[in-house]
Order: structure tokens, then C-alpha cells, then sequence
């Protein structure tokens, strides 16, 4: 399998009298996270970013500064993404019943079940934030292979905001409520992994030390 699904990172900061400040935003039930989404199709990965980060934060003064360079990561063993929007099925059938679907991007597991063209797998939405941690909704079934792919390209790239906000404000996306806030490039909370790791595209094309 060598199939693959494109992701953008909006690293967005505004210039304060202070220094340079970071725009995170806290997941209720994953932990503070960095802007990130997934490309569509027939959509450019600067169109995405953009798009995403206006989604994800609700902002609109926002100027695209650069592009930070990208990775490449491959799922080994039984991981997957969502290649497609596509239907979950009770059987390895698409006339089987289909009261669930996945969106494109979700991450999956593959159970090891395998029949035809189609694989069974499972998808699990967890509470990571606060402990403990549980596994809070899951979905088993079965999806064609050409729906799955092994291959995330993320693009990183930094925008820049000069408009006004709130120091604290929310935002309803995904279906979930994010707190968004600004945290100073030179203090960071804890982010989660691994979107710490990213933040050195930024710092990198800023000069900035990491402390």
C-alpha cells in the first residue's frame, strides 16, 4: 500500500510589546494543540492552511508569511488513515447496513480481519485530558482498502495575525468546543505529541532558541 493524505500545521503569531506570541488552543478531551487540518481535494495545501486556520480559530485578519518545509511520516503495523469520506459496513458487503462513516484524515486500526477488497478496522475516540484517560466512543467495521491509506505529508507554515482578539475566546469546530488563546513564543504550555516536535519548523525559520 502506498497511498497518501495530505495535512497542514498553522503555526499563527501576532507581534506584542512583549515579543511574539503563539495561537493554541485547548482540546476538552486531548490537551492544548497547534491549528492543523486535513487538505481537501482539489485544494492547495496554502489554501488549506488558511482555511483551516480561520475554522479552527475563527480569525480572519490573517496573512499567509511562509512556508516552513514539510514531513513525511509512514504507519507501520496496523495503523491507517481515512483516505476518503467513506461508509463503514456490518460486512465485507456494501449491501450490508451502513449507519456509520468515516471522515477523511481519522487515524484507524486494522483489526486483521481481511475478505476480498475490503479490511475490518476500528476507529477509537479517547478522553486523553484530564486523567484518566478512556476510551469514550468506538466504531468496528468494515471498509474498502482503497479507502486506507499508510502516508501523512504534513506542510508546515507560519501566518501572522494583526487584527483584535480576546486574550481567551472559543471556537465550535469538529464537533468539539476549542479554547483558543495566545501563549508567548518565549513560554509555552505543554503541548501535546507530537505537535511539540513541530514547533521546531517555527523557531527554526524565526532564529529563535528553544528554552
Amino acid at each position: 500500500m502506498d497511498r497518501l493524505i495530505e495535512k497542514v500545521t498553522a503555526f499563527i503569531t501576532r507581534p506584542t510589546p512583549r515579543g511574539t506570541d503563539l495561537l493554541l488552543f485547548g482540546h476538552p478531551h486531548a490537551g492544548v494543540q497547534i491549528p492543523a487540518g486535513t487538505v481537501e481535494p482539489d485544494e492547495a495545501p496554502e489554501q488549506a492552511v488558511v482555511r483551516e486556520a480561520h475554522e479552527e480559530s475563527g480569525l480572519d485578519a490573517l496573512t499567509l508569511r511562509e512556508y516552513l518545509g514539510y514531513t513525511e511520516d509512514h504507519f507501520t503495523g496496523n495503523h491507517r488513515l481515512i483516505r476518503e469520506p467513506t461508509k463503514v459496513y456490518a460486512r465485507p458487503d456494501t449491501t450490508s447496513f451502513d449507519w456509520a462513516q468515516f471522515r477523511k484524515g481519522i487515524p484507524v486500526t486494522l483489526t486483521g480481519q481481511h475478505t476480498g477488497d475490503f479490511s475490518q478496522v476500528r476507529y477509537e475516540e479517547w478522553d486523553r485530558w484530564p486523567d484518566p484517560q478512556y476510551i469514550t466512543y468506538a466504531i468496528t467495521g468494515w471498509v474498502p482498502d482503497a479507502m486506507l491509506c499508510d502516508t501523512i505529508k504534513r506542510y508546515f507554515y507560519h501566518l501572522e495575525f494583526h487584527g483584535q482578539t480576546e486574550e481567551l475566546w472559543s471556537v465550535n469546530t469538529d464537533n468539539h468546543h476549542f479554547n483558543l488563546f495566545w501563549a508567548p513564543l518565549s513560554k509555552l504550555p505543554a503541548i501535546i505529541s507530537p505537535q511539540d516536535g513541530w514547533l521546531e519548523f517555527l523557531f527554526k525559520a524565526q532564529a529563535l532558541p528553544r528554552e
